[in-house]
């Protein structure tokens, strides 16, 4: 993680489905009823198939623009709008909310018909907190890494290496912060991808997003700290390298606990975003 520092509710609808008319009367045999009846149960399945694409839908281009920065920090989230813009029912946008909700990239604020929906802001304590959380799951991953059969551990110690160097030389350039960010993500995601178990993999895909979110707005200050997150890597690669499961899980946590206190710093000096929307909206 390229953060461094030196010290190291409501629920979803049911949308109405129609099953026609199905005759009940005794000239109707078992056989007749049967096959009448199969036609409104395929239509059913199909709508809820239906049901939940929309909110698969609404909830990934939500979080997507969310997590580009699209919908802002402390920004006003309108059902009505977001239907609109997404050309969808409110039913699927309200799923898609709340889970989104429940994940912690929107916020809630005020009572009853007061209450708002708001892009969560970005703030020291929360961005801390998220990285902690990450942390403690890639170093699991990390461990499981460690631990993986000798030849398949090579072969993601191999690819470790090689997006660490490129990570190294970027760190002697100025001005390239995406390229950083993507390199940065790309490491991270080798060691995930090839031990993550997966409810451990379910765990990791809902909260990682949300450093993205931090990442994006707040990467191109921290890029002068790139060479610790570098030396931080090879740290990780050596312990996996060995099979040392307990030093590459250590490894792993202590990079993002760097991370957090690094970006700490830095939203000190540049400012929480959405936190003016969130008083507002309070009433403050």
């Amino acid at each position: 993680m390229v953060y461094q520092n030196d010290n190291t509710r409501c629920p979803p609808a049911e949308r109405a489905i129609s099953l026609g008319l199905v005759p009940t009367t005794s000239r109707l045999s078992p056989s007749r009823r049967t096959a009448a009846s199969r036609p409104a149960r395929l239509r059913a399945v199909g709508a809820g198939d239906d049901r939940s694409d929309s909110v698969s839908r609404a909830y990934e281009q939500l979080r997507g623009l969310i997590v580009s920065g699209q919908l802002s920090p402390g920004a006003r989230i309108a059902e009505r709008a977001v239907a609109e813009r997404l050309g969808l029912s409110r039913t699927p946008v309200r799923s898609a909310l709340h889970r989104l909700l429940q994940e912690g990239f929107v916020g809630s604020y005020g009572r009853g018909s007061d209450q708002r929906l708001v892009v969560t802001p970005l703030t020291q304590e929360d961005g801390r907190e998220i990285m902690m959380i990450v942390g403690h799951l890639e170093g699991l991953a990390a461990r499981m890494a460690a631990e993986l059969p000798k030849g398949e551990r090579a072969r993601v110690v191999r690819r470790l290496r090689a997006l660490n160097r490129e990570l190294a030389q970027e760190s002697r350039k100025r001005g390239r912060s995406t390229r950083i960010f993507d390199l940065d993500q790309a490491f991270h995601h080798e060691y995930v991808e090839d031990a993550i178990s997966p409810r451990l993999r379910a765990l990791h895909d809902a909260i990682k997003p949300q450093v993205e979110r931090y990442s994006r707005l707040y990467v191109s200050s921290l890029v002068d700290e790139l060479s610790t997150s570098v030396r931080e890597h090879d740290v990780i690669i050596r312990a996996i390298a060995k099979g040392d499961a307990a030093a590459a899980q250590r490894a792993v946590e202590n990079n993002w606990r760097n991370a957090g206190n690094r970006l700490a710093r830095v939203i000190a000096h540049m400012g929480e975003r959405g936190m003016w929307s969130t008083w507002d909206l309070n009433g403050r």
